[in-house]
């Protein structure tokens, strides 16, 4: 299967895998785009801070590390989301963990269609394109 869920370090506690697949292929094919390779490594935050340190040369946790191996109108990459992260913002913005999770799942998705999120205009349109996705999410 071109999308793979891992686990590292932690409890695999994805439910409705199938359906995950599904909405995240439909994303890449409304795009316009074709599913290639896409690995999901689920860890906790020393993991991710970790990746962070030794890939990119940041000393700092986050939520999502996206990895683009994607080639002309083939999406793929490696997607290293932190459960720690994910919980904690899911508890500031008042917000379901599974609904937090599914929008970092889908946002790392949207790095690998080419979009960004450096600056605010950026990030807003990201933001929206979230939203978007999640309204198709169907589980």
């Amino acid at each position: 299967m071109p999308i793979s869920f891992n686990f590292v370090e932690i409890k695999d506690t994805l439910s409705k895998k199938n359906k995950i697949k599904s909405w995240i292929r439909s994303v890449i094919e409304e795009k316009g785009m074709k599913l290639g390779d896409i690995s999901y490594i689920f860890c906790d935050d020393e993991y991710l801070l970790e990746v962070n340190k030794t890939y990119l040369n940041h000393d700092y946790f986050t939520d999502i590390i996206s990895f683009d191996y994607s080639d002309k109108d083939k999406v793929a990459g490696d997607l290293f989301i932190s459960i720690d992260r994910v919980r904690d913002n899911a508890q500031s913005l008042n917000q379901e963990f599974e609904k937090e999770l599914y929008r970092v799942i889908i946002h790392g998705v949207l790095h690998l269609l080419g979009l960004k999120d450096k600056t605010e205009a950026q990030e807003k349109e990201m933001r929206k394109a979230e939203e978007e996705c999640l309204k198709s999410l169907m589980l």
